[in-house]
């Protein structure tokens, strides 16, 4: 029982803090929108129809890039909550909810939850405009990409907190994440199939093919076809037991960073 109260309320801590910052969640949605419709028209041009695997056969560009685009909300999501994360640090409240009487992978594992719950909501959010805008999937397709989605969240959310065990101060923060969100969005296939990727440069391919961000963004791009990519899952699954490893060994006092920081 006082596993689920601990759960519960890191939740709705969570949950209460997304309500509170109204800017956060608008600019996850304009942040793709823009995508979406505005920089698709010049892609579309670029590259006309794109062939998409699921259902080998021809989509509109604007199609192929939504499933990208939830993923874009996720990956910013997860660092936005790994910022967060860094700023209870500097506050002190990261340390209490650390000594708390519960395992410490729960308590990091709840803050994990937390923030893919308020990434899915986003990604819905996304999902739902898009459709008023004609861009629509398959029925089914919404349903089945609730797990793609969740699991995707779930590994972004790992390795954004991750990498807040790394970042000494606040100010850090901006620069760290240039390093990882633009190189991991734009080296992925969510804007370009990945075949137009081996036409144009084999390391390009193979550094698209390797990016966890791709692995995420491909069994979302499968579910919202209402298809499961197993090997895509299986990479997001072993990404997000690396992620966490990572992030359960920075945060522990006797072997991470955290006891160096003070």
């Amino acid at each position: 029982m006082i596993w689920w109260i601990a759960l519960r309320a890191i939740v709705a801590r969570e949950a209460l803090r997304f309500v509170q910052q109204r800017g956060r969640f608008i600019s996850a949605l304009v942040r793709p929108l823009i995508w979406l419709l505005v920089f698709a028209a010049g892609f579309r041009a670029a590259l006309g129809l794109a062939i998409i695997p699921p259902y080998s056969t021809y989509i509109s560009y604007q199609t192929y890039i939504v499933p990208g685009l939830c993923g874009m909300i996720l990956l910013f999501n997860g660092m936005q909550s790994s910022l967060s994360l860094v700023y209870d640090r500097e506050m002190g409240s990261m340390r209490l909810l650390l000594t708390a009487p519960l395992p410490r992978w729960f308590l990091l594992g709840a803050k994990l939850v937390a923030g893919t719950v308020i990434s899915i909501m986003q990604a819905y959010a996304f999902l739902a405009i898009a459709a008023a805008f004609g861009i629509v999937m398959t029925p089914w397709g919404y349903f089945a990409a609730l797990p793609a989605l969740a699991v995707t969240g779930l590994m972004l959310g790992a390795l954004g907190l991750a990498l807040s065990s790394l970042i000494k101060q606040l100010e850090n923060f901006a620069g760290v994440m240039n390093f990882v969100i633009f190189p991991m969005f734009f080296v992925s296939s969510a804007l370009y199939p990945l075949w137009k990727m081996a036409e144009s440069s084999q390391l390009l391919y193979l550094l698209c093919a390797v990016n966890p961000f791709t692995q995420g963004v491909e069994l979302v791009r499968f579910a919202l076809y209402g298809q499961l990519n197993l090997a895509a899952l299986g990479w997001s699954l072993l990404a997000l037991a690396v992620f966490m490893a990572a992030a359960l060994w920075g945060y522990d006092p006797a072997r991470g960073l955290i006891t160096r920081k003070g």
